[in-house]
C-alpha cells in the first residue's frame, strides 16, 4: 500500500510528478495482461520498478525517486493487480510467472541490462529475478527486505507483530473464530476465496488494514482502508503467495542462492524499527553479499514514503547514475 500519513513529509525528496512516455498492456500468456509504463528519459539508464504485496500495484508516486533526466523508469502492475487483467485472479499466478513476466517486458523494450528496484515483496522479487536472471541485472536496490521465509510469515501472522501492537492485532484475530486462530492464513483464505463478494470484500479490507496499520513509524494503529475493490485484489493475491510459500523450492532458498548474485552490486535501505519486514532478513542477505550496501535508516518503519527511507532512496539512485 501507498497512502500513509507521512507522505506528503517524504515528498520534499522526491523528485517532481512527471508522466508516462509510453504505456499500454501487454499480453504474457495464459489469458494475463498486465501495465506497464515508462516515464523520465527514453535514452536513460533503464530502472524496473517491482511492487509491493504480491497484490500492491504501482502508482505514479513510484516514478519519483529517480531523476527524470537521467533514468528511462519502467513500472507495472503484477498479474491481477492494478490495471492488470483479469483483476484479482490468482489462476496461473506464481513467483516464477512474475519473473517470467519481467523477462518477457525487458525483451519487449529491448533493454539490454537494467536496475531492478523493489520494495518489501517487491524485494523479494527483485532477488529472485537476479538469481534466475543474472546476466540482466546490473545493480539491485531493495527497501524493506522481504526474503519469503516461514519465520518471516509466523512474525506477521503468527502473533510477533501483535505484541508490539496487540489492540491492533487483536481486530485482526476477533474476525475469526478461536478454533481457526492457529493459522491465520489459512482461515482467511477461506473467506478471501468463499465465492461470496461481501465476505471477499470485508475480509480482504480487514488482511490489508492489519498490514496497513503497522507500515509506518509514525502510525496510530488506525488503518487507513482503500477501496474494497483494491483491498479484496490486494489481500487475495498476498494470502495466495502466503499459503503457497511464495512458490519457492524450499524455505531459505533466496538464502541459500545469493551466491549467484554475489557479484551484482547492491544497495539496501531498511527501516531499523520496520514492523512488517524485520531488519534481520536484510543482515542475513548482506552478509552473504560482498557488493552490498546496507543502509540501516533510524527511527524509520517499513513504508516507502517514509521521509528517511524516501531520502536514502533518492541518494541512492543519485549515487547510481553517477557511477
Amino acid at each position: 500500500m501507498d497512502k500513509y500519513p507521512d507522505q506528503m513529509r517524504a515528498a520534499q525528496y522526491l523528485y517532481p510528478p512527471i508522466d508516462p512516455f509510453d504505456q499500454g498492456m501487454m499480453s504474457v500468456g495464459q489469458g494475463h495482461r498486465v501495465y506497464y509504463e515508462q516515464c523520465g528519459n527514453p535514452d536513460g539508464l533503464p530502472v524496473v520498478v517491482l511492487h509491493g504485496g504480491p497484490g500492491g500495484g504501482c502508482s505514479p508516486s513510484m516514478r519519483r525517486y529517480f531523476d527524470p533526466s537521467v533514468y528511462r523508469v519502467i513500472l507495472f502492475d503484477q498479474r491481477g493487480c492494478g490495471r492488470s487483467r483479469p483483476h484479482a485472479s490468482v489462476t496461473d499466478n506464481t513467483t516464477w510467472h512474475l519473473v517470467a513476466d519481467i523477462e518477457m517486458i525487458r525483451k519487449e523494450l529491448k533493454i539490454d541490462r537494467w536496475i531492478v528496484f523493489g520494495g518489501s515483496w517487491g524485494a523479494t522479487l527483485a532477488l529472485v529475478y537476479a538469481q534466475t536472471h543474472p546476466d540482466a541485472v546490473r545493480h539491485l536496490v531493495l527497501r524493506g527486505v522481504f526474503l519469503m521465509t516461514q519465520s518471516e510469515l509466523d512474525w506477521f501472522y503468527g502473533g510477533g507483530a501483535g505484541k508490539f501492537w496487540p489492540e491492533v492485532w487483536g481486530r485482526f484475530v476477533s474476525l475469526i473464530p478461536k478454533e481457526e486462530q492457529d493459522d491465520l492464513i489459512k482461515a482467511y483464505h477461506r473467506r478471501l476465496f468463499s465465492g461470496d463478494l461481501p465476505i471477499e470484500q470485508r475480509f480482504g479490507r480487514a488482511w490489508a488494514a492489519w498490514e496497513n496499520a503497522l507500515a509506518s513509524i509514525q502510525s496510530s494503529g488506525a488503518s487507513h482502508e482503500g477501496p474494497s475493490d483494491y483491498a479484496r485484489a490486494f489481500s487475495r493475491l498476498e494470502n495466495h503467495y502466503f499459503t503457497n510459500a511464495g512458490f519457492l523450492e524450499f524455505d531459505g532458498q533466496i538464502v541459500e542462492h545469493m551466491p549467484r548474485i554475489a557479484h551484482i552490486p547492491g544497495t539496501i535501505v531498511q527501516g531499523r524499527y520496520d514492523m512488517i519486514c524485520p531488519p534481520v532478513s536484510a543482515h542475513r542477505i548482506a552478509e552473504r553479499w560482498p557488493g552490498v550496501e546496507l543502509l540501516m535508516v533510524r527511527n524509520a518503519g517499513h513504508a516507502l514514503s517514509e521521509p528517511g527511507i524516501s531520502a536514502e532512496l533518492v541518494r541512492a539512485m543519485d549515487r547510481i547514475a553517477k557511477l
